[in-house]
């Protein structure tokens, strides 16, 4: 069996591809994953999950098994089945995504990498930001508590080496340093 180039899709459909795969993700990780906050669904299903208020990556995945088929595995492969994307396009896209998932829960705001800001305040407050590109929670307000915070100041690219939580510190924090 011999690779061909021919067989690959062009660049600017794999980036329509993936720009669709992402709505895809943003629609259904929201909406399923405030379902699993309903107190139906919570004590049953997702309270596994919120063990951990400070996350770390390989919580990402610690979930009961009936909540990650739903939430984590199905909106992240929604995309390229109904896309009947190229295998190639395919391990991309689900690249990204798990890598995206264990930045959002590692607990560190790394250089050139996405903030977790908004997942941390999730794991710490659970009402808030439910989604993953925070859409669909600016749109039904589910991330108002979020944007008054200090966390919604740090949740930008970082580009240096100084950690943010140094450069916009909590007030709590900040108070307590200044007064020793």
């Amino acid at each position: 069996m011999k690779f061909d180039a021919s067989d690959l899709p062009a660049f600017h459909w794999v980036l329509f591809e993936l720009t669709i795969f992402i709505l895809v993700e943003e629609f259904m990780f929201y909406y399923s994953h405030r379902l699993f906050h309903s107190p139906q669904l919570y004590k049953r299903f997702h309270k596994k999950h919120h063990e951990w208020t400070a996350p770390i990556g390989i919580i990402s995945i610690y979930a009961h098994p009936l909540e990650h088929l739903i939430s984590n595995m199905l909106p992240i492969l929604m995309g390229p089945l109904i896309f009947g994307s190229h295998l190639g396009t395919a391990w991309l896209w689900i690249t990204m995504a798990i890598l995206s998932t264990i930045v959002s829960h590692c607990g560190y705001h790394l250089p050139l990498l996405p903030s977790p800001e908004a997942h941390d305040f999730h794991h710490l407050k659970f009402t808030n930001n439910f989604g993953v590109l925070g859409v669909l929670d600016r749109l039904h307000g589910t991330d108002e508590n979020f944007r008054a915070s200090k966390a919604y100041q740090r949740h930008i690219m970082l580009f240096g080496f100084i950690p943010l939580s140094q450069q916009i510190p909590d007030d709590s924090k900040h108070l307590k340093e200044k007064s020793q």
